[in-house]
């Protein structure tokens, strides 16, 4: 990968304002150039041409320099536009730790039933059920074929798109779930080092814990 297109990745990817030295920093490694004085030159050189391209009337976005450092923004023509499709989206959505972890068991096991998931994660999860279906990240699949007929559930498109999988087969390990949760959802109610149905669902799964990992 250029230089150029190194500069332009990180500057995309910095949620605010990125400083010269921080570009330089992230690219030492990776860059032919040994001698930093002529690295910092050779950024500040990318920088510049990427600004002119993106000023370009083909380009709707643009890199500005904004409290020291670098950052891509929309043009000011194309405001209106983007604030008409900010509306338009779906807001982050917040769940409690037991509507997660009820979450969580459903993926893994899917389809199951509310006892199912009860003793998985060893309290009685009818409560949540509805939140997660009111959400559309789980639906009904039929019933279970015993005593009673208990309800069935799985996860939806809608849960594929919150988590950006193409099917269940793209399920990550539970590690990587629990990351995903944080990220997709936003959600400060997951705690960093508490993960009781990750260690349920190893205990009741017939399949080891990496088999839904991805490459």
């Amino acid at each position: 990968m250029s230089l150029k297109a190194q500069v332009e990745a990180i500057i995309y990817a910095a949620e605010t304002p990125i400083t010269l030295d921080q570009i330089v920093a992230l690219v030492k490694d990776s860059a032919e150039i040994a001698d930093s004085t002529q690295l910092r030159s050779q950024v500040l050189l990318a920088i510049g041409e990427l600004k002119a391209e993106y000023n370009a009337d083909a380009h709707g976005i643009e890199i500005r320099e904004l409290a020291g450092g670098y950052r891509m923004s929309t043009k000011p023509e194309q405001h209106e536009l983007v604030r008409s499709f900010a509306k338009s989206l779906k807001p982050p959505i917040r769940l409690s730790l037991p509507a997660l972890e009820t979450l969580a068991v459903i993926a893994y096991k899917q389809p199951v039933t509310i006892p199912e998931i009860s003793e998985i994660r060893g309290v009685d999860s009818s409560g949540v059920i509805a939140t997660l279906l009111d959400r559309k990240l789980i639906t009904t699949s039929g019933r279970k074929d015993v005593i009673g007929r208990p309800i069935l559930y799985k996860t939806t498109k809608e849960f594929l798109l919150r988590f950006g999988l193409k099917d269940v087969n793209e399920l990550p390990s539970m590690e990587e779930f629990e990351k995903l949760v944080a990220q997709s959802f936003q959600s400060d109610l997951l705690p960093e080092n508490s993960a009781p149905a990750q260690e349920a669902l190893q205990e009741h799964s017939d399949v080891p814990h990496e088999a839904g990992k991805t490459a």
